[in-house]
């Protein structure tokens, strides 16, 4: 890995590799994993060496406060050992091609009514806090509000360093039990969103054929119905040989809606193929994993006990106040780590 980056490092000092920023931009991600393993393992083995001297210094016990002093840093050096090992472990193992990649994600109120829409705009706003937190940018594509600021269906977009690592396990059902600000007696209510992710793919990486597409244009509209562009500038697509539909109506510009629902259609056609793909693996590894499937309820948000449960890795966090204004990280590394684990005890093939 040392000799790897620095042939990198000659590599990006010529002016061609300067010209062509797509292989400049990858050779960069390519230093920055290899010298955060490098600077990992350089840490555990420091962190040997001071444990080794200072189980000397036990050993020695001529000095009684000396050797009190010495048995605490030990504890704290062989805690602190361990943590490097499994994080050096996590580095290493295969990561997912995907990993950087963009996501494009949907959120869609599911049972609950109003109080659905309603918990969709509260993770719709959480997402937009978390990408914010971590400098990525997020882009609206489309968005169904309802009249009392919930969310029917909202798709965006999300981009930044390992935006689809860490997110691609918030596909599925997400369920929220609380006392809705319409109900009057106190009762909690459970209702539920289904949340999408899917890896944003390039337009050479899904092959879309322009006689297997219909386009329509028409007129945007607001919640209710009412007109909000007196233009045609609103776009549906229909993929005719898997009968996708995508509309996007966000911008005032019929080309951009276009582009945007383009997108759209090239990642729920790859999440086809993905499915395809999952299909022909064995039973055992999906349930190891999951399936990624927006039907799989995965997580309940509790109000009322400020408690947040994962039910795939069965964590439990009492800050959901903090997790609903952003605060995932703990969440998500988690959710990281349990996913590269099934795949480092299965031999180290594809994640799911």
């Amino acid at each position: 890995m040392r000799s790897r980056i620095a042939e990198i490092e000659e590599l990006i000092s010529k002016a061609d590799i300067l010209r062509d920023q797509q292989k400049y931009r990858a050779l960069m991600k390519e230093r920055a994993r290899l010298s955060e393993v490098i600077e990992t393992f350089d840490e555990t083995q420091r962190i040997a060496f001071s444990i080794h001297e200072t189980e000397a210094l036990v050993e020695d016990g001529q000095d009684d406060e000396l050797k009190e002093l010495a048995e605490q840093e030990l504890l704290q050096l062989r805690s602190r050992s361990l943590v490097l090992e499994e994080r050096l472990k996590s580095l290493l193992m295969p990561r997912d091609p995907f990993a950087d990649k963009a996501v494009i994600m949907e959120i869609r109120a599911g049972t609950g009514g109003e109080e659905a829409a309603l918990f969709a705009a509260d993770l719709y706003r959480m997402y937009t806090r978390y990408a914010d937190g971590h400098g990525w940018n997020l882009e609206v594509m489309n968005m169904n509000e309802t009249e009392l600021g919930g969310i029917k269906e909202i798709i965006f977009s999300i981009s930044g360093g390992a935006a689809y690592e860490r997110l691609r396990y918030e596909s599925g059902v997400h369920r929220v039990q609380r006392v809705p600000a319409t109900e009057n007696s106190g009762r909690i209510h459970t209702s539920a969103v289904t949340v999408a992710v899917l890896p944003e793919m390039e337009e050479t990486e899904i092959e879309i054929k322009p006689e297997d597409l219909r386009i329509d244009v028409m007129r945007s509209s607001g919640p209710g119905g009412q007109s909000v562009n007196t233009t045609d500038s609103a776009v549906r697509i229909t993929h005719l040989p898997t009968g996708i539909v995508v509309h996007c109506q966000d911008e005032k510009s019929q080309i951009k809606n276009k582009a945007k629902a383009m997108r759209i259609l090239r990642a729920r056609l790859f999440e086809i193929e993905d499915e395809k793909r999952q299909a022909e693996r064995s039973a055992e590894r999906r349930s190891q994993v999951g399936t990624g499937d927006r039907s799989e309820r995965i997580r309940t948000y509790n109000f009322p006990q400020n408690r947040l449960t994962d039910h795939r890795i069965d964590l439990t966090l009492y800050k959901l106040d903090l997790i609903m204004e952003g605060e995932l990280d703990e969440l998500l590394e988690a959710l990281v780590a349990w996913g590269k684990q099934q795949t480092f005890e299965s031999g180290g093939r594809e994640m799911a």
